[in-house]
């Protein structure tokens, strides 16, 4: 007698942690790293979405016999990683032309508003291509500068060049760096937990790092020129 057919339950869909690498993958798999590039980096909505810990995680699942978790495919990982990096950050590129900076205005998250002030700074001391690239490893900041860039009119060939370049290089970089950190270490899902800790404490650290600068320069005082006093 034939078993019921491998669907997702309702029950299933309702106990997945989207802010949860591992319960992502086990509940979608591949398909499911797409998605959730797709909408980090393409839709606003996305920005607390779990990227850098999600291609990490599922570079690690992709080591036959060295974890307990669901068993992924490294070429189907990699595919689905640029999948949705690339098509993500090129459909808000889209939105921004089309009206990015009202969607922006509209959205009351802090966390945005403070990546939309990172991304522009970037564009402003690096220039397009190096922000595109740069931004790609920054979160919440990967999320807003392809709208942005979209708002400022940025050429469409330079943004497409630079956005593949930095998304395959940030996607498939991370992914791999989790399988040969898997591939490396014996019995690698009894520190999984701590290790994917460890990956989203290092993605926060250049938001930390620009906060801090952004409060010291907030307390230095200003200068004459700066008081209008010359």
């Amino acid at each position: 007698m034939r078993g019921p057919p491998n669907v997702l339950s309702a029950s299933t869909l309702q106990a997945v942690n989207v802010l949860d690498a591992s319960s992502l993958l086990a509940a979608f798999g591949a398909l499911g790293i797409a998605v959730v590039l797709f909408a980090e980096t393409g839709l606003l909505v996305g920005f607390f979405l779990p990227g850098d810990s999600l291609l990490f995680t599922a570079g690690l699942l992709c080591v036959s016999g060295t974890h307990s978790g669901p068993h992924l495919v490294l070429w189907q990982v990699i595919l689905a990683a640029l999948v949705g990096a690339l098509a993500g950050a090129q459909t808000g590129y889209l939105i921004g032309r089309r009206g990015g900076r009202a969607l922006l205005a509209k959205s009351r998250a802090k966390a945005l508003h403070k990546g939309v002030a990172r991304a522009e700074e970037l564009l402003a001391k690096y220039g397009y291509g190096k922000a595109i690239v740069l931004a790609r490893f920054i979160p919440v900041v990967r999320t807003v500068l392809n709208p942005l860039a979209g708002v400022l009119e940025v050429p469409v060939r330079t943004f497409t060049l630079w956005q593949v370049l930095g998304g395959a290089v940030w996607s498939v970089g991370v992914v791999v760096a989790g399988y040969g950190l898997g591939s490396s270490v014996p019995n690698i899902d009894h520190y999984l937990l701590p290790i994917i800790g460890l990956v989203v404490v290092v993605s926060v650290i250049p938001i930390a790092l620009e906060l801090l600068r952004a409060r010291r320069e907030a307390r230095k005082p200003a200068s004459p020129r700066e008081r209008g006093d010359v």
